[in-house]
Protein backbone atom coordinates (compact mmCIF):
# COMPACT_ATOMS: atom_id res chain seq x y z
CA UNK A 1 0.00 0.00 0.00
CA UNK A 2 0.97 3.16 -1.16
CA UNK A 3 1.92 6.09 1.28
CA UNK A 4 -0.11 9.16 0.63
CA UNK A 5 3.05 12.08 0.56
CA UNK A 6 1.71 14.13 3.46
CA UNK A 7 1.50 18.13 2.67
CA UNK A 8 3.26 19.99 5.30
CA UNK A 9 0.71 22.29 7.05
CA UNK A 10 0.86 25.73 5.38
CA UNK A 11 2.86 28.34 7.52
CA UNK A 12 0.77 31.48 8.47
CA UNK A 13 1.98 34.29 5.91
CA UNK A 14 2.15 37.29 8.40
CA UNK A 15 0.01 39.81 7.93
CA UNK A 16 1.36 42.99 6.72
CA UNK A 17 2.65 45.23 9.49
CA UNK A 18 0.07 48.58 9.75
CA UNK A 19 2.14 51.85 9.37
CA UNK A 20 2.62 53.40 13.17
CA UNK A 21 0.16 56.90 12.77
CA UNK A 22 -1.58 56.12 9.84
CA UNK A 23 -5.62 54.30 11.93
CA UNK A 24 -4.32 56.52 15.13
CA UNK A 25 -7.75 57.80 16.42
CA UNK A 26 -8.07 60.88 18.23
CA UNK A 27 -9.58 60.40 21.77
CA UNK A 28 -13.30 62.15 21.93
CA UNK A 29 -12.04 64.33 24.81
CA UNK A 30 -8.06 64.71 25.32
CA UNK A 31 -7.05 65.16 28.50
CA UNK A 32 -5.91 68.56 29.86
CA UNK A 33 -2.51 68.04 29.83
CA UNK A 34 -2.56 67.73 26.13
CA UNK A 35 -0.27 69.98 23.79
CA UNK A 36 -0.51 69.26 20.06
CA UNK A 37 2.79 69.06 18.57
CA UNK A 38 4.52 71.84 16.55
CA UNK A 39 3.66 69.71 13.70
CA UNK A 40 -0.02 69.86 14.76
CA UNK A 41 0.12 73.28 15.05
CA UNK A 42 1.85 74.02 11.86
CA UNK A 43 -0.62 71.97 9.64
CA UNK A 44 -4.02 73.34 11.45
CA UNK A 45 -2.21 77.06 10.87
CA UNK A 46 -1.68 76.41 6.88
CA UNK A 47 -4.39 73.94 5.95
CA UNK A 48 -7.37 75.85 8.25
CA UNK A 49 -9.89 77.11 5.66
CA UNK A 50 -10.36 81.00 4.93
CA UNK A 51 -14.45 81.50 3.91
CA UNK A 52 -14.78 82.29 0.46
CA UNK A 53 -15.04 85.91 -0.74
CA UNK A 54 -18.36 87.08 -0.88
CA UNK A 55 -17.56 90.82 -1.73
CA UNK A 56 -14.99 93.20 -3.24
CA UNK A 57 -14.41 96.54 -1.12
CA UNK A 58 -12.49 99.89 -3.16
CA UNK A 59 -10.81 101.45 -0.30
CA UNK A 60 -9.60 105.16 -2.39
CA UNK A 61 -6.89 106.40 0.36
CA UNK A 62 -4.69 109.42 0.23
CA UNK A 63 -1.39 110.35 2.18
CA UNK A 64 2.30 112.26 2.18
CA UNK A 65 5.78 111.95 1.75
CA UNK A 66 6.63 114.67 4.25
CA UNK A 67 10.35 116.13 4.30
CA UNK A 68 12.20 118.76 5.69
CA UNK A 69 16.23 120.18 5.28
CA UNK A 70 18.40 119.13 8.27
CA UNK A 71 19.63 122.11 9.64
CA UNK A 72 23.05 122.36 7.84
CA UNK A 73 20.91 122.27 4.60
CA UNK A 74 22.49 119.19 3.47
CA UNK A 75 20.32 116.12 3.71
CA UNK A 76 16.75 115.98 3.15
CA UNK A 77 14.64 114.35 6.27
CA UNK A 78 11.51 112.53 5.83
CA UNK A 79 9.20 111.55 8.52
CA UNK A 80 8.14 108.11 9.07
CA UNK A 81 4.93 106.62 11.42
CA UNK A 82 5.39 103.46 13.08
CA UNK A 83 2.04 101.78 12.78
CA UNK A 84 0.76 98.81 15.31
CA UNK A 85 2.88 96.25 13.97
CA UNK A 86 6.17 97.52 13.79
CA UNK A 87 6.18 99.02 10.13
CA UNK A 88 7.53 101.79 9.12
CA UNK A 89 5.01 103.97 6.72
CA UNK A 90 4.35 107.28 5.72
CA UNK A 91 0.82 109.18 7.27
CA UNK A 92 -2.30 108.21 5.20
CA UNK A 93 -5.86 107.96 5.63
CA UNK A 94 -8.84 107.20 3.84
CA UNK A 95 -10.64 109.80 1.66
CA UNK A 96 -13.54 110.93 3.40
CA UNK A 97 -16.79 111.68 1.25
CA UNK A 98 -16.89 115.75 0.06
CA UNK A 99 -12.67 115.27 0.39
CA UNK A 100 -10.16 115.25 -2.40
CA UNK A 101 -7.29 113.41 -1.95
CA UNK A 102 -5.12 116.13 -1.46
CA UNK A 103 -7.55 117.41 1.40
CA UNK A 104 -7.22 114.02 2.74
CA UNK A 105 -3.45 113.80 2.92
CA UNK A 106 -3.25 117.48 4.30
CA UNK A 107 -6.01 116.16 6.88
CA UNK A 108 -3.82 113.04 7.71
CA UNK A 109 -1.10 114.52 8.09
CA UNK A 110 -2.14 116.85 11.23
CA UNK A 111 -4.16 113.80 12.14
CA UNK A 112 -1.56 111.07 12.41
CA UNK A 113 1.48 113.62 12.85
CA UNK A 114 0.58 116.94 14.09
CA UNK A 115 1.93 119.00 11.72
CA UNK A 116 -0.05 122.14 10.43
CA UNK A 117 2.37 124.27 9.06
CA UNK A 118 2.72 122.31 5.58
CA UNK A 119 2.63 123.04 2.28
CA UNK A 120 1.81 120.01 -0.62
CA UNK A 121 4.18 120.79 -3.63
CA UNK A 122 2.80 118.27 -6.21
CA UNK A 123 1.31 114.93 -6.78
CA UNK A 124 4.05 111.70 -6.90
CA UNK A 125 1.69 109.20 -7.67
CA UNK A 126 -0.62 106.26 -6.55
CA UNK A 127 0.44 102.58 -5.46
CA UNK A 128 -1.91 100.07 -4.73
CA UNK A 129 -2.19 96.78 -2.79
CA UNK A 130 -4.94 94.52 -1.70
CA UNK A 131 -5.64 92.76 1.36
CA UNK A 132 -8.48 90.57 2.70
CA UNK A 133 -10.72 91.04 5.65
CA UNK A 134 -12.69 88.34 6.32
CA UNK A 135 -15.11 87.45 3.22
CA UNK A 136 -13.94 90.35 1.41
CA UNK A 137 -11.49 91.00 -0.53
CA UNK A 138 -9.95 95.42 -0.09
CA UNK A 139 -8.56 96.63 -2.84
CA UNK A 140 -6.73 99.77 -1.80
CA UNK A 141 -5.30 102.51 -4.00
CA UNK A 142 -3.66 105.26 -1.94
CA UNK A 143 -2.42 108.61 -3.65
CA UNK A 144 0.68 110.18 -2.52
CA UNK A 145 1.63 114.01 -2.43
CA UNK A 146 5.09 115.61 -1.47
CA UNK A 147 4.58 117.42 1.55
CA UNK A 148 7.28 120.36 2.93
CA UNK A 149 7.45 120.79 6.50
CA UNK A 150 7.50 124.55 7.35
CA UNK A 151 8.21 125.15 10.58
CA UNK A 152 11.60 123.19 12.47
CA UNK A 153 9.81 123.91 15.65
CA UNK A 154 6.47 122.36 15.05
CA UNK A 155 7.36 118.58 17.08
CA UNK A 156 5.54 115.49 15.59
CA UNK A 157 3.07 113.95 17.70
CA UNK A 158 2.00 110.26 17.38
CA UNK A 159 -1.40 109.20 17.98
CA UNK A 160 -2.32 106.20 20.79
CA UNK A 161 -2.42 103.45 17.76
CA UNK A 162 1.50 103.94 16.99
CA UNK A 163 4.63 102.66 18.50
CA UNK A 164 6.48 105.49 16.73
CA UNK A 165 6.80 108.88 14.62
CA UNK A 166 10.01 110.16 14.12
CA UNK A 167 12.30 112.16 11.78
CA UNK A 168 14.86 110.08 9.53
CA UNK A 169 17.65 111.19 6.65
CA UNK A 170 16.48 110.25 3.80
CA UNK A 171 19.04 107.37 3.51
CA UNK A 172 17.67 105.79 6.56
CA UNK A 173 14.26 106.13 5.77
CA UNK A 174 15.22 104.39 2.32
CA UNK A 175 15.93 101.45 4.79
CA UNK A 176 13.17 101.83 7.68
CA UNK A 177 10.39 101.77 4.97
CA UNK A 178 8.42 98.67 4.85
CA UNK A 179 6.80 98.96 1.32
CA UNK A 180 8.70 98.66 -1.83
CA UNK A 181 6.24 101.45 -4.00
CA UNK A 182 6.72 104.02 -1.29
CA UNK A 183 10.56 103.72 -1.19
CA UNK A 184 10.02 103.89 -5.23
CA UNK A 185 8.15 107.52 -4.44
CA UNK A 186 10.62 108.29 -2.10
CA UNK A 187 13.40 108.63 -5.02
CA UNK A 188 11.14 110.26 -7.18
CA UNK A 189 11.00 113.10 -4.46
CA UNK A 190 14.40 113.24 -3.92
CA UNK A 191 14.64 114.09 -7.51
CA UNK A 192 12.14 116.54 -7.46
CA UNK A 193 13.70 118.22 -4.00
CA UNK A 194 16.92 118.62 -5.57
CA UNK A 195 15.93 119.76 -8.82
CA UNK A 196 13.25 122.17 -7.46
CA UNK A 197 11.14 120.97 -9.93
CA UNK A 198 7.85 120.72 -8.81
Amino acid sequence: MTKTPQIPPRKKTPEPRKRQGSNLKVPEALPKQYKPSPITKFRETVFKKKPAIQEIVREPTAGGIVFRLSKDKRDIEILLIQDSKNRWTIPKGHIEPGETAKQTAIREIGEEAGLFHINTLCWLGKIHFKYRRLDKLVLMTTQIYLVHSLDPRETPTKEKWMNGIKWFKFADALDAIEYEDIEKLMLIAKKKIRSGEY
